[in-house]
């Protein structure tokens, strides 16, 4: 029962991001040429682990600030209700995330090592995005682009790199979207926690522009995602078969039909959120899978 309380605590729903950050990034390199099993696996475990640091970090701060205790918790916001159940003591989950981000860090280190100083700027954004997201990043409004960063841009940058051992204009064009996308996520995850992050001095762009302008925003980037995708393709800097990426536009469609019909009412948002969450994950791994059908075909 302890182990399943301990599971939950990482937020295992939100993790099967940083498995398709890792495939689309090495699915990039595979494009290229280029794919060893055994680094994509560690870098896999690597980021796995950062992320449920950040996670769990952030469900232990969130429970101190008493965020976790003002806010209407969904499915996909407002932290994992573990710490104010009295499950889990604060301080081990502090520890338990303390120890999750060292162990990613390890692995950066190799990495680093073994591929070259070119990855240092990545383990450094990525350990600032980790560890101050929730004391200072989410406070100073520069949350969303640092999520958008560190679970978006960065790992599939650091992904190819670990690859090939070398950065490519290809490579930062396509973690561009998932940069875009993480971003949107954390955005439309913010509306339910609008008043809760309020109150405990939190800085973001739904506080700063309000509800109304965010949620045009959010429309705002959505659509400029696949706009990006489109025009990299027409520029051959993404293979033609990663417009199967599209596939997902009638959900991004209902997503901001729905966050702009309800951004006001919690509840009735849920639908949108859930939307919102289908179409980061579902846009990235097919654009994964239009890497590699671009390379077999």
């Amino acid at each position: 029962m302890k182990l399943k309380i301990w599971f939950l605590e990482t937020r295992p729903q939100f993790l099967l991001l940083s498995v398709i950050l890792v495939i689309y990034g090495s699915s990039v390199a595979f494009y290229h040429g280029y794919f060893n099993f055994s680094d994509f696996l560690i870098a896999l475990i690597g980021l796995v682990a950062l992320h449920i640091a950040v996670n769990v970090i952030n469900d232990y701060y969130d429970y101190k600030s008493g965020i976790d205790l003002a806010t209407q918790r969904t499915p996909f916001s407002g932290g994992s209700g573990i710490l104010p159940s009295g499950a889990l003591k604060p301080e081990e989950v502090y520890r338990f995330g303390i120890l999750c981000f060292i162990f990613g860090l390890l692995i950066g280190v190799y990495f680093l090592i073994v591929k070259g100083i070119l990855l240092a700027p990545i383990i450094i954004i990525g350990a600032i995005s980790v560890y101050f997201y929730t004391t200072h990043l989410a406070k100073l409004m520069l949350g969303e682009i640092f999520a958008g960063l560190g679970l978006g841009t960065l790992p599939v940058l650091g992904s190819y790199f670990v690859q090939t051992g070398f950065y490519s204009l290809q490579a930062l064009i396509a973690s561009i979207p998932p940069g875009i996308l993480t971003n949107n996520l954390l955005l439309l995850n913010e509306f339910p926690d609008y008043e809760a992050d309020k109150k405990a001095g939190r800085k973001n762009f739904v506080i700063a522009l309000g509800k109304e302008k965010a949620v045009k925003l959010y429309s705002a980037l959505t659509l400029i995602t696949y706009a990006f995708i489109a025009i990299a393709t027409i520029l051959k800097l993404m293979p033609p078969t990663a417009l199967i990426s599209f596939l997902t536009v009638p959900t991004a469609l209902k997503a901001i039909k729905g966050a702009q019909k309800y951004y006001n009412d919690v509840e009735k948002l849920i639908p949108a959120l859930a939307c919102n969450v289908k179409v980061v994950l579902g846009t990235q791994l097919l654009l994964a899978l239009g890497y590699v059908l671009g390379k077999i075909i």
